[in-house]
Formats: structure tokens, sequence, C-alpha cells
């Protein structure tokens, strides 16, 4: 795992520390709201998925839709390049972002060329990565987040739990209950009732919004179209009211042409919600002409890297590039049900976290993140665009031990992790599995000697009960039957 750029470096107090894992995900097991409003979402969202692929050639598809990414990322330069391009015929300004902090420092720039003092924003994972919220209110910028999910999680001062699904860790009662104490609405779980007061108090700012702030799902290269899929109706709200439209997205999102989107349109929407397509699929070429009525009088794309650039430089982490955002991974994960998504400490939680976020913070801080999974393979059946993510944390697993072996010279500040005590136990148990002699009789000393085997072995026991070893080994067993 080679070196990479942290996403941000202005902290805020939203920040959550990322080695802290262990205590959370005790603290998270150990709630009973928690636990039962994800196992809730979770079970709804994997029931909706298998319905909505009900009668498609489900694998042939997913074949489609990981080619699809694998060929773009192939030419991913030249896709960027044409990109920008057609962007630019298309009267839409292009930036380039190294890193978080300087895709931060363009969207400042762009504001306060226009004096602007208030931004809307649709939802974006990428602003989320960058921490643009808190960095623009450290600016004297407002931004208000128009997504329901992340309007409640930021009322809340939160950071999402789920990419697709920002307040899931929530359930209605406890929405109302903050919505009453930030907003004035009446207690209530009339679900109607506090989504028209959401949209209500949105309405207003939509209208006055000096900026509006989304990210892109897919950006075409063919044509310099920037598609956004939603379903509330906040993002087209956000991409044409406001006289300015700023999008963020990672420059791994290009794909070559139109014709691309449409298997990843169709895998995105079942993976992520179930639903055959979402209410709103926005496209967007260009900023207001002259003969139109509505649309922004300038539309700008900050094209991210954040450590992007790096992971493409590695084959087999490269496939992490592929991922649409569906949430898919998630929501199949007996981890993530379990803990949910604060316990990562994470842009990104989950599965697609595990194998993505060490890349933006460094393995040495988010060793953890590869360890919190089974390995049950849940997260790789079911990504639509076919991430081998158990493989993937399989490799990060013996990195976080071992050191990154592919490219030395690259890590930073981490080599190999284990102790000198534990590497020669690995040692010694290769040794002797290397010779089916002292494995015999290791074994069968074992068996011999089992009441002194200690009743507690490290963590594995702290929920577990200790392995009991056979009175006799299966060599044993099988001589006593003559076999």
């Amino acid at each position: 795992m080679s070196e990479t750029t942290h996403g941000s470096s202005h902290h805020s107090a939203h920040h959550i520390d990322v080695k802290e894992f262990h205590p959370r995900a005790r603290a998270a097991i150990h709630n009973p709201q928690v636990r039962q409003n994800f196992r809730k979402a979770m079970d709804g969202l994997m029931t909706k998925r298998k319905s909505a692929f009900e009668g498609w050639d489900l694998e042939t598809l997913r074949d489609l839709g990981a080619n699809i990414r694998m060929r773009a990322l192939a030419s991913l330069p030249d896709l960027l390049e044409q990109l920008e391009q057609k962007l630019t015929e298309n009267g839409i300004t292009v930036h380039w972002a190294t890193d978080g902090d300087e895709a931060c420092r363009i969207v400042r720039d762009i504001c306060v060329a226009r004096d602007a003092k208030t931004a809307i924003k649709g939802k974006s994972m990428v602003s989320e990565e960058m921490e643009l919220n808190h960095y623009l209110e450290e600016q004297g910028i407002e931004a208000l987040e128009s997504d329901l999910g992340e309007y409640i999680v930021q009322l809340a001062e939160e950071t999402p739990s789920h990419i697709i699904m920002p307040a899931i860790h929530k359930n209605t009662g406890e929405i109302s209950q903050l919505l009453h104490d930030k907003t004035g609405t009446d207690l209530s779980n009339d679900v109607e009732y506090l989504t028209a007061n959401a949209r209500l108090q949105l309405r207003e700012k939509f209208r006055n919004a000096d900026v509006g702030i989304s990210g892109v799902n897919f950006a075409v290269a063919e044509t310099g179209t920037l598609c956004l899929v939603e379903n509330e109706g906040n993002g087209r709200m956000t991409t044409t009211v406001p006289p300015c439209h700023i999008a963020v997205t990672g420059i791994e999102k290009v794909v070559p042409n139109l014709e691309d989107v449409t298997a990843l349109l169709a895998l995105l929407t079942r993976s992520a919600t179930g639903q055959h397509i979402t209410t709103y699929f926005n496209m967007i070429s260009g900023p207001r002409k002259a003969n139109e009525m509505d649309g922004p009088e300038e539309v700008h794309v900050v094209l991210v890297d954040n450590g992007r650039s790096t992971i493409y430089q590695d084959d087999e982490l490269l496939d992490t590039l592929r991922c649409i955002r569906c949430g898919a991974c998630m929501n199949h994960c007996p981890v993530y049900t379990r803990v949910g998504g604060h316990t990562y400490g994470t842009t990104y939680p989950g599965p697609i976290g595990k194998i993505l976020m060490p890349h933006m913070v460094g393995l040495d801080e988010g060793r953890h993140l590869p360890t919190a999974s089974s390995l049950c393979g849940a997260c790789g059946e079911v990504c639509p665009v076919k991430i081998p993510i158990p493989d993937l944390l399989v490799r990060l697993r013996q990195e976080s031990v071992d050191g990154d072996k592919l490219h030395p010279a690259k890590v930073r500040g981490h080599g190999a992790k284990r102790s000198s005590v534990e590497a020669m136990i690995w040692k010694g148990w290769s040794w002797m599995h290397a010779r089916p002699g002292l494995y015999r009789l290791g074994t069968s000393l074992g068996a011999r000697f089992r009441k002194l085997q200690p009743g507690k072995i490290g963590a594995w026991t702290q929920y577990r009960t200790a392995p009991k070893l056979a009175p006799k080994t299966l060599h044993e067993r099988m001589k006593e039957r003559g076999q």
C-alpha cells in the first residue's frame, strides 16, 4: 500500500479519531437502539435489492458494469483530458485539486469571487471527504445540506453513518425530537409531516443561496455531461436555482460515453435503494444559455485527486476505484450491520471504507479497518461492479502487519508491525507444519496434555469459548478403524 495524502488537514470538532474503532464498536454492540435501527434498515434494503433484480440476469449485468468501470480506468488519464476539453467547450470551468485542502480552497475562491455568503449543498461524499462544510464555516460562508438525511445529520452535528442514507442510524422518534429541538416542529411520528416541515425550511434557503454545491455520480467524457442521481429533487434545485453551481467529484467518476451510464445507472439504483430508477436523474452540460429561462450563470467542476492517482498506480488496489458508491456492501455486511457507520470513524464506512480509507489516512492510522471483517465474502458477492473486496482486505491485512513489500520506498512510516515474539511463533508454526512427523507429534502431545491448555487465549476468547482439543487425533481414529 503506497503513500498517500491525507484528506483534509483542517480538523474540526466533528473529526473522529480513526484509531478508536474498538471502543466505539463495543459501545455500539451494547446499544440496543443502534442495533435495532440498523438491523431493521439493512434487512429492508437487502430485501428491496433482491426484488429489484428479479427477472434480470444479474451476473451478466454485473460483468457489464465491472467491464465498463475497468475500461474507463484503463484510459483514465486520456478520459480526464477529454472531459476537461468537452466541459470547457460547454462553458463549464474546470479546476484540478491535488487533495482535500486544495479542493476546499478552490471552492472558497469561487465563492469569494462572487461575494457569496451562503451555499446550499446537494449530497456529496467527496465534500464529506474534504470536510468542506466546516472549512466554509471557518471562512464565514454558511453551507447548508439540502438532502433530508444530510440535513438531519447536520442539525445533529454528526457525520453521515451511511453513504446513501446518512441518517439511517436514527429512527423516526429520534428525528422528530431533533427537529423539534432545532427547528421548533411539533413532536410527531408522521413522516410526511416531518418531511413537509423540512421542505418548508429548506425552500427559502434554495431561493436565497448564492452558490449551489453538488457531487457527481458519473462524468461523461464524450459529451462533457455531469450526471446526478437523486430522489428528493434537492439535487435539481441545488444545481439550477442558485446563480452559481460548483460540482465536486473524484477523478475516478469519469466514463467514456453516455451509453456506459445506462448499465451503471441500472446497477446503482437497484443496488443502493432497491429502486428500478430514482425519482430524478439530472444531466448537466453547461450554464444557462441566453435563450433559457432557468439554470445557473456559472458552472464549475472541481476534479479531486486526494490519493486516487496513487491507488491508480497499483495494479491490484486499482480495483478500489471501480466503486459507484451504491452502499450495497454495507447493507450486506454483518459487521457494519451490528456496529453502524460511526464506529469506523471514517468518511466511507463499511467494506468499501475498509479498502479505500487506508489510502487516505495512511495504513498506520487505519490499520484496524481491514481487520473489521469476518471475510464472509458477502460484500464481494453483491458489489455491482465486482470489486474483489475480500481479496483486497487480505492484502491490506498483510501489509498492516508485514509492511508494504510491493512499494517499500513509498511507504509513509509503516513497516513490520508484528512483535518479535509473534514473528517467532509464526515462524515456528510454519516450520512445524512443513514437517509432517513433527506436526503429528505436536498434535498428539497437544491432545494428551489438553488439560494444561489455558482457558483464555488472548482476544479470541473475550467473546468465545476456548476451543477444546479432541482426545485423539483424526489419524489415530482412522488407524483404530483400520483405515
